[in-house]
């Protein structure tokens, strides 16, 4: 009679794993990403991605008096759009865009960038998405991606879902670093430049009127929107930081510097971001229907049941970035935003005040 052949016994799980955290998946998963990054590298980046800190030796030639310009942030509740529709593409360019702009307003050019993302269970397609996301706007914004951390944290999170955020530092020669405070005058010029949607500020209002009030759902498609609403919401947070630097290069000559301040429509709209480069006593008068406004805004103020004058605190509206400018130099700087690419408007004027923002006709 002969004897059974002996089934291979299956590896026994590893321990850490069973307790939902896999290291094996992780490095797997992390493996890919030298291939990822590879677009992103600058000449001045040392070593290679996995060390214990990223090295980035700053090129003094082109900076003889560096000032380093660091921003951190995160993509808020626009996740939850981007968890809806399972699409994971665009939130890495999302976060990484919006840190640019906020280096950006002060003429700094992005140096390097690193992430952060934390989730339950790490879902290898999801991490090279986001991943993807973040190499390509850093590659689109001349910027190096020179690591980050990966954090699985099980029963922290709710199944499916994850959070992110970056850090991104910049440099900015201390002569050259745009000071509204100290430089924007009375008649100056306000130019706006349009946004590509709500960026990632305001989602947890949209989401309530949207799903909530008018009774929507991600994947609807909505008339008004000529689109899927989820989509709509998932547009890529606009890049402003190579217009910024092209316009400080051509209209920045020695003493003569038109463009007095930029300011980042964000996080409390017109309302919260203009008076952060105002001087004390002038304000910014901005004139609502100087710019077309987009449909996704249009819909938010005609069915949202809010407050006019609170959705300027709330949303962008349609503008992603102001530049304030000499009104000398305010037709030539907004004819060479439009050439670059941008819709842009004259939407104010700096006027007597106490630094804050008034939302007119």
């Amino acid at each position: 009679m002969k004897p059974k052949k002996q089934q291979p016994k299956k590896p026994k799980q590893k321990a850490y794993a069973a307790a939902g955290v896999d290291i094996d998946l992780g490095n797997k998963v992390k493996s890919t990403l030298p291939e990822l990054l590879s677009s992103t590298h600058r000449k001045e980046v040392l070593g290679k991605v996995g060390g214990f800190g990223g090295l980035f030796a700053i090129d003094v030639k082109r900076h003889p008096n560096p000032v380093l310009v660091s921003s951190v942030d995160g993509v808020g509740t626009k996740l939850k759009i981007a968890f809806a529709m399972d699409r994971h593409d665009t939130i890495g360019q999302d976060l990484v865009n919006h840190c640019v702009n906020d280096i950006a307003v002060l003429g700094a050019e992005p140096l390097f960038f690193l992430d952060y993302l934390g989730t339950g269970k790490l879902e290898a397609g999801v991490f090279t998405e986001i991943i993807r996301g973040f190499a390509k706007a850093c590659a689109e914004n001349n910027c190096a991606l020179i690591g980050g951390e990966t954090a699985q944290m099980p029963g922290f999170y709710q199944s499916g879902e994850y959070d992110v955020s970056g850090t991104i530092v910049g440099v900015v020669d201390r002569d050259a670093m745009l000071n509204g405070q100290k430089s924007v005058r009375r008649g100056d010029a306000v130019i706006g430049i349009a946004s590509s949607g709500l960026h990632t500020n305001g989602y947890s209002l949209a989401r309530r009127i949207f799903f909530d009030q008018l009774m929507l759902s991600p994947h609807s498609r909505v008339p008004e929107l000529a689109n899927v609403l989820g989509d709509e919401l998932l547009k890529v947070h606009v890049s402003y930081g190579p217009l910024v630097q092209r316009m400080l290069r051509k209209f920045h000559r020695g003493d003569n510097r038109p463009v007095r301040a930029l300011a980042h429509i964000t996080g409390g709209g017109f309302i919260d971001n203009i008076p952060r480069i105002l001087p004390k006593k002038l304000d910014v008068v901005i004139r609502k229907d100087s710019w077309e406004m987009l449909p996704i805004f249009r819909l938010i103020l005609e069915r949202g049941g809010v407050e006019e004058s609170e959705l300027y605190q709330v949303f962008n509206m349609g503008i992603g970035m102001t530049v304030v400018t000499d009104p000398d130099h305010a037709d030539a700087i907004l004819r060479f935003i439009r050439a670059s690419g941008h819709d842009a408007w004259f939407i104010g004027e700096v006027v007597k005040g106490k630094g804050e923002v008034r939302i007119e006709e």
